[in-house]
């Protein structure tokens, strides 16, 4: 396979994987709340690990604009996923921080997602699932920096 080759087999891999992963955490977003879709669990998840959180922060991580992070906050406030407080450094900022009830449910979402990986990598040496993840956390790193033009 020819380097070019190659970088044609890893777009196409990448893309049929984003398009898998939009599909499963759409799902996933069901299962935390019949009343969630889209990108709903993703968001849960940062701010399950990073709580409490600015919404601002949110919106960074996500690289979606503030009416958009403000919006997908508000849809988890309401549903007693999420709370939110004034930001103690800066009261004009809101941080949010999982409710008792959304990290149950986030966690068992997240027990049923973590099942299927382990089902998906289930024949795979510890070696190549660590090195997995190496090479998807620098390929993510690469992806998150801005474009040279």
């Amino acid at each position: 396979m020819s380097d070019e080759e190659a970088l044609v087999a890893v777009e196409r891999e990448v893309a049929l994987m984003f398009r898998r992963g939009r599909a499963r955490v759409a799902e996933l977003s069901r299962r935390v709340h019949p009343g969630l879709e889209g990108m709903a669990y993703s968001l849960l998840g940062y701010i399950e690990q990073a709580e409490p959180v600015r919404v601002t922060d949110v919106g960074v991580h996500f690289a979606i604009g503030k009416a958009t992070v403000s919006r997908q906050v508000r849809t988890l406030e309401e549903l007693g996923l999420v709370a939110r407080e004034a930001d103690p450094l800066d009261r004009r900022a809101s941080l949010v921080s999982l409710t008792e009830d959304g990290r149950r449910r986030f966690l068992a979402a997240r027990d049923v997602r973590m099942r299927r990986v382990r089902e998906v990598m289930g024949d795979w040496s510890p070696e190549d699932v660590a090195r997995f993840a190496v090479l998807l956390h620098r390929f993510n790193d690469v992806l998150g920096e801005p474009p040279v033009e």
